[in-house]
């Protein structure tokens, strides 16, 4: 199947502040050409793009995509743990099938808000990734792993196989992950252990790091350090690739030692405000050379899936911290939400689009009050566009939403079936 997108203004992300006024066509898979259609090229499908902008999907780092159950729940309590204390007792009641729907609902909103990649960490964790394979787009599915050592053991032994169905039918979408959740609920030989199997199986490790100070301080009381002093003290970041996710606390040291990881850190801007958390040093990381992606966290600390309402807050948040609003600038911020996120989750054959890249684009509507005039187009995406501007999305080549419209998941059978479960789930 070739499609030809037409008359576009294509945002490749290959460079800064370059754009393509032109056609991308795609063929198989991959993007075949980026500007002007070579006679040998036939198209079977022709879109039309004029009044809209062409560019890469975007990569959501961090989520936990079956807590959109728990959307607008208990949304006014005072900080991060009194926040989980009213949570994990919801969490302990989900069955495969809860998170399974909740799942389909999370791939919904993403694809709405142009997203094709999403880093997950959570239970049940081949229902998720079985509802990207619904969706058709790609996932970072970590084998999320709490407690000690000997749940660690089991959670390792059962996990993989449960999972590798999905991986096999994604067609190289779905790729599984390490993910000990944080410091304060995994023991020292989890982080170990989940870094050995990392290290055997060549997977990405994921953890929440550094999210509160409280958790910065216990650390330093327990340990002497503070968490990424720590898990260097013990091993953890030798011979293996990471995502970090949130790092609102850091030290210059910190920072200093992060950009000679093989690591990544995905910020959180939205969730990091919202549970009063703290500002993450965006601005310093990203001078310092830190890889910096972006993630939205789980839909009930946001409230949503919206990557284009987090790269606005990031863009905010950095500039506010730093009293320099050259420290994140727009191409910067959608380099976090496109390339960086691509290859910090393994994925590098995505994020820009060029000839031989998979084919992960959107188009997005800019016909709109709110979207005129123009000007500068990567101003107009971090700080003006909303997710409904997302008009279509391809992922490996394959059409996912047309006009806002899902193809691989009923999304009304979706969301009745969501609010059903969560009216079950208030009464168990």
């Amino acid at each position: 199947m070739n499609t030809l997108v037409k008359n576009a203004l294509v945002i490749p992300m290959t460079q800064e502040s370059y754009t393509v006024r032109g056609d991308v066509g795609i063929s198989e898979t991959k993007i075949a050409f980026v500007g002007s259609a070579p006679s040998s090229f036939h198209p079977d499908r022709i879109i039309d793009a004029a009044g809209s902008i062409v560019m890469p999907a975007l990569v959501n780092a961090h989520t936990h995509l079956a807590m959109e159950l728990m959307r607008n729940f208990k949304d006014t309590e005072p900080n991060l743990m009194a926040w989980l204390s009213n949570i994990w007792p919801i969490e302990a009641k989900l069955t495969d099938e809860d998170i399974l729907w909740a799942s389909r609902l999370g791939v919904c909103e993403l694809l709405q808000s142009g997203c094709t990649l999403f880093n997950d960490m959570y239970f049940s964790e081949h229902k998720t990734a079985q509802a990207a394979n619904e969706g058709g787009i790609r996932a970072s599915i970590g084998l999320t792993l709490f407690g000690d050592i000997d749940d660690t053991k089991r959670r390792l032994a059962e996990k993989p196989a449960a999972c590798r169905k999905e991986v096999e039918r994604s067609g190289g979408r779905v790729k599984l992950a390490v993910a000990p959740h944080a410091i304060y609920t995994c023991s020292e030989a989890t982080y170990r252990y989940a870094h050995d199997w990392a290290k055997e199986h060549d997977a990405l490790l994921h953890t929440h790091l550094s999210e509160t100070k409280g958790e910065v301080d216990d650390c330093i009381k327990a340990h002497g350090v503070p968490p990424l002093e720590y898990l260097d003290s013990i091993g953890y970041f030798a011979k293996t690739k990471h995502l970090l996710a949130h790092c609102v606390h850091l030290t210059e040291e910190e920072i200093s030692r992060l950009s000679q990881l093989d690591a990544a850190v995905a910020t959180n801007p939205t969730s990091n405000c919202k549970l009063a958390s703290g500002i993450a040093p965006l601005g310093k990381m990203s001078a310092a050379g830190v890889k910096l992606c972006i993630g939205t966290d789980g839909s009930s600390s946001n409230n949503n899936q919206n990557l284009f309402e987090e790269m606005h807050v990031a863009s905010l948040v950095s500039t506010v911290s730093t009293m320099d609003i050259t420290s994140l600038p727009p191409y910067r911020v959608l380099e976090m939400a496109t390339k960086n996120g691509a290859e910090a989750l393994g994925f590098p054959q995505i994020g820009t689009i060029e000839p031989g890249k998979e084919a992960d684009i959107i188009i997005v509507d800019i016909h709109s009050p709110h979207m005129t005039p123009l000007n500068d187009p990567f101003s107009a995406l971090v700080y003006a566009a909303q997710a409904s501007d997302v008009d279509t999305v391809f992922c490996q080549g394959k059409l996912v939403m047309e006009h806002r419209r899902i193809l691989g998941i009923d999304m009304e059978e979706t969301m009745r079936k969501t609010n059903e479960i969560w009216e079950n789930i208030k009464t168990r």
